[in-house]
This record gives C-alpha cells, structure tokens and sequence, in this order.
C-alpha cells in the first residue's frame, strides 16, 4: 500500500510539473538567470571604461588640461545617457523609418513600453537596452581625444548630442538592428561583433575631420606638449582592458560558448598588441615606453572589437600584432604630415577598426564559416571581404560628412574652437573655474 501511495504521489507531481512546463511555454519567455547576471556585469564593465577612458586621456595632457579633458568622458555619461533613453534605443533598434535612415519604436520612446519585457534569450530589455547605451557614451569620448585641449565645454557637449543622434544612432541601425541594410548586406551581413564599425571607426574618422577643422593646438608641433601623469594613464589603460571583457563578450547578449570565444580572443588579441608595440619601439626607438605599452593594448582591444565572436584565439593574436604595426605606422605618418591628432584617436581607434573589419575575414573559424552558408568555400570569403570593405567605406563617408556638418553648425552657434586667451589659460580654469590638482602649473 507504501508503494502504491508513494507512486500515486509521484505521478501526480510528474502530472504538475508537466502542466507547469506547457503554462510556461506557452506564456512569456523565462528570465535566464545566467545570462542576464553576465549581462548586468557586462554593462557595468562597459560602464567602467568611461573613467578609464578619462584616465587615459587625462593623463596625457597637460597639467592645466587634465579636469577639463577628463570632463569630457564624463560629461557624455549624462548627456548620451538621457538622450539614449528619450530617443537614441529607438532610432538604433527599432523599425525602419525614412527609408531605413534609423528606426523608430513608440514603445522605446523613455523606454516607456519595455517595463516587463524578457527578450528571446532570457534577457530583461532593460538590461539589454542599459547595455546598449553604455556603447553611446562611449563613442562620442572618445571622439574627445581627437581634439583635447583646445574645445570649448559648451560646444562640446552641443556635439556630442547632435553626433549621437545623427551619427552613432543611424549606424547602430545599420549595422546591428535586424532590418539595417548593413546588417542584411550580403548573404551574411557586415561582421561587426561589437563595435568596430559602429564605434571605432565611426570615432576615429570623425575625430580626424574635427582635428583637421578645428586646426592644431597653439604651438603644435613647434612646442612640447608633455603627459602631466602617465601614471594615470597606465591605470586608464589597465581599466580599459578590464572593461573591454563586458565591450567585446557581453555582445554575445548570453552566457555560453560564444561568450567565452569573444572573452578569449579580447585577452589574446589585446596581449598580443601590447607585445608587438612593446618589440617595435625597442627595435625603432631602442626603449620600449609605458605609453607604447598601453597604446598597443588599445590597439589589440580595438582590431578584435569587430571579429571577437568569429575568430579563434589564433586569428586574434595575428589581428592584434597587424594592429600595433599598422597603428604605430599611422602615427608617425601624423607626425610627418603634422596635423593635430592630440590622442591618437584616429591612429588607434579609427585604423584599428578599419584593420579589424576588414582583415577579420581572413581568420575567421571553421564552425562558424560552416554555419554561414556563403563562406564555405574561397569565393565566399572574397564576397564577405567585398562586404566588410563596403561597410567600412559607408561609414568612414557617413561619419565623416555628418561630422563635417555639425561642426560647421556648432561653431557658427555657440562656438567649439577654445579662444587663445582660453587655451592659453588652460580648460580647466577657463571652463571649470578649478585645478585638477590644486595649483596653478603653466604645463
């Protein structure tokens, strides 16, 4: 009778949970704890990397430009923050509009229609949205580099607005929501894993046309123009790296496989470009530099953006000592044409994404060319390098026109170019009334 009893039981609860099972299939996709505990890392990660970003700049120039550059990082926190959640998920994720310039959802509109929404994956949209917006921030930051020392704050921060709207949201569109024509570009669409298109190249260019508008600081290339704390930088360097896991492995928008190949690669690609700088400045110059040092992680960093979740640790270490050589090679050309590039935005941004876009087709691994029907043979890899190079090229336009416009439009309103009594006196004095270090240094 036991036994009898025990099986009635157990049958009845094989009968609920299989009851359970039907409901929860049938109603709102489950939470998946996992997945959404790496993304929430993920995008505070990625959120990191704006103080790292503003370290790393910081550092780098002068003693009286250090708060004023830092601001710079940080001020896009706020702005591209509540610009992201009034309008900027929508334009980047939502449907076509005007021709599939960006997108449009009413229900992105302040995020007012996503409250209890869990997207395909076990993801809330919240999370994946927040993680999304961390990548706006960060890309008109680092356009900052480009032209330190000399903006002033007000028309920076009118800037960057009008370039998140206009610029980066189009392109996110384009590129990563499922009816943008890059996205569709092809039998496999644009590989951009994580941003290299979308954010490093769209930066990088744009941060050249502002430094080639804006003309270089005063006394460039003539005067000295010495890192008040490469300290900082360094550290800077080391949070970017950190952060770079969540940038690169949290686009995965998982916890599983693909997340650890992207982790992967990060690391070796970023290894690789530290190396590689470290060996050609010993072998150019006869000393490996700290700055040389953190420039080729960056280097690494960037070219593997595009090609994290396609390539094997193998075509990442080949990405990241491609990167250093083609970065380093960039800046000494800047240094012989002599325009005012301050942080090397464009030289390690810009031509690390476009490095990594394009080159990334060449490594890309076995399972995943399998999947992708177009790949399999050589013909496929040419057809899919004509696509990385198209997509590479509408964005270097794109960026660069756009660019153009606004800078026009910002500095015939409330003016950009810092005047040279401004300049002169520093930005952290003439924009913020402070010192970054409590004293008053000419450098």
């Amino acid at each position: 009778m036991k036994i009898q009893y025990r099986r009635k039981i157990m049958l009845f609860g094989f009968f609920v949970l299989f009851m359970s099972g039907n409901v929860f299939a049938q109603g709102e996709p489950e939470i998946d704890t996992g997945a959404t505990a790496w993304m929430l890392t993920s995008t505070a990660l990625v959120l990191l990397m704006i103080p790292g970003l503003a370290m790393f700049y910081g550092g780098l120039v002068r003693t009286k430009n250090v708060l004023g550059t830092m601001m710079h990082s940080f001020a896009a926190m706020g702005i591209m923050t509540i610009l992201w959640v009034a309008v900027g998920y929508s334009m980047s994720f939502g449907e076509n509009v005007l021709g599939g310039w960006f997108g449009w959802n009413p229900d992105y509109f302040f995020l007012s229609g996503i409250d209890t929404n869990i997207m395909e994956g076990g993801v809330p949209e919240y999370v994946f949205s927040m993680f999304q917006g961390k990548f706006a921030i960060i890309t008109p930051a680092l356009i900052a580099g480009a032209f330190a020392e000399r903006v002033k704050f007000k028309g920076y921060m009118l800037f960057i607005a009008l370039w998140g709207l206009l610029v980066y949201n189009p392109l996110c569109h384009w590129v990563w929501a499922e009816d943008g024509f890059l996205f569709n570009l092809g039998a496999n669409g644009a590989i951009d894993f994580a941003g290299g298109t979308v954010v490093h190249i769209s930066a990088g260019v744009s941060g050249l046309v502002a430094a080639l508008y804006l003309g270089a600081r005063r006394g460039y290339p003539k005067t000295a123009f010495e890192p008040n704390n490469l300290v900082m930088t360094m550290v800077g360097g080391g949070l970017l790296w950190v952060g770079w896991f969540g940038f690169n492995a949290g686009s995965s928008v998982t916890s599983g496989l693909s997340t650890a190949q992207a982790l992967t690669a990060t690391q070796v690609a970023a290894a690789a470009g530290a190396l590689s700088w470290m060996i050609i400045e010993g072998i150019h110059q006869g000393k490996a530099t700290a700055l040389g040092l953190v420039s080729g992680i960056l280097a690494g960093s960037v070219v593997v953006t595009p090609a994290a979740g396609v390539v094997q640790p193998v075509g990442a270490l080949a990405l990241g000592f491609l990167a250093s050589g083609v970065c380093y090679l960039f800046i000494i050309l800047k240094n012989k044409l002599g325009y005012d590039d301050s942080l090397d935005a464009f030289g390690i941004h810009g031509i690390g994404g476009i490095v990594g876009a394009i080159f990334l087709v060449f490594f890309i691994r076995k399972s995943w060319m399998e999947e992708a029907a177009a790949l399999i043979d050589g013909w496929g890899v040419l057809q899919q390098l004509g696509v990385q190079i198209a997509a590479v090229l509408i964005a270097i336009a794109y960026a660069a026109i756009l660019t153009y416009i606004l800078l026009i439009i910002v500095s015939k309103t409330v003016g950009l170019r810092s005047s040279n009594a401004g300049e002169m006196a520093g930005l952290d004095n003439s924009y913020h009334g402070e010192h970054g270090y409590g004293m008053l240094n000419a450098n």
